[in-house]
């Protein structure tokens, strides 16, 4: 039985339209080639990550609905449960049993845009930092594109420093979609699990090197 991409409910596109102007309001936030994610089709959205605003600035960014993960005891609260899941995201079991992960992967299946951070926590730096085991390996066994995402500012407007969000201008931007199909292919006729560690490390490392090097605004001609 086939899957079919998530469709935005009510709560999900009030919340984006409120936030989206509280952001350009407060944070004078601006979004730089949103051209670059597909309108439709599953993609994977890879930012990094530096304040609990982050997920928030992508899915105001973008037109369509954008699936996000949260840790699984997000989920206890019955209100937070409500909310969650009316928006589509994904509770990740960080005890190991990778359902989150293959609930990430049907949801690109079934042709979703999802959206992960390859940190996996907030920086406490404002400076990229190494990948999470897993990263490498949801791209490799995925064929959806991978579009690089950079924030920049939200470390100085709401990073771990800060109790309350400060208005710092805040940019986010959309790199063109990375190539990893060598890798993919690769991966797929290997059978020694030694290379395929290598081929997720080499995946997650190209990933990460690419947000870094970033720079904000849109891009010069």
């Amino acid at each position: 039985m086939g899957f079919k991409p998530s469709r935005a409910s009510f709560s999900y596109r009030v919340f984006r339209f409120l936030f989206r102007t509280i952001f350009r309001i407060w944070f004078r936030w601006r979004a730089h080639h949103r051209e670059r994610v597909p309108a439709q089709g599953s993609v994977i959205l890879a930012s990094n990550h530096l304040c609990y605003f982050d997920p928030v600035f992508v899915v105001c960014a973008l037109k369509r609905m954008i699936v996000g993960l949260a840790r699984a005891d997000v989920f206890r609260m019955f209100l937070n449960r409500i909310i969650l899941r009316s928006w589509g995201v994904i509770p990740v079991d960080q005890t190991g049993t990778g359902r989150g992960l293959k609930t990430f992967l049907t949801r690109l299946r079934a042709g979703d845009a999802v959206i992960m951070y390859p940190e996996g926590t907030r920086s406490f730096t404002g400076q990229i930092q190494a990948p999470q085991p897993g990263v490498g390996l949801v791209i490799i066994r995925s064929d959806a594109p991978v579009v690089p995402v950079k924030v920049f500012g939200a470390f100085e407007a709401y990073g771990r420093h800060h109790l309350l969000p400060r208005p710092y201008k805040i940019e986010i931007k959309f790199g063109e979609p990375l190539d990893f199909a060598e890798l993919r292919a690769e991966a797929k006729k290997t059978k020694d699990k030694e290379r395929l560690k290598e081929l997720y490390q080499q995946a997650a490392i190209d990933l990460l090197h690419t947000i870094a090097t970033m720079d904000p605004g849109p891009d010069k001609k």
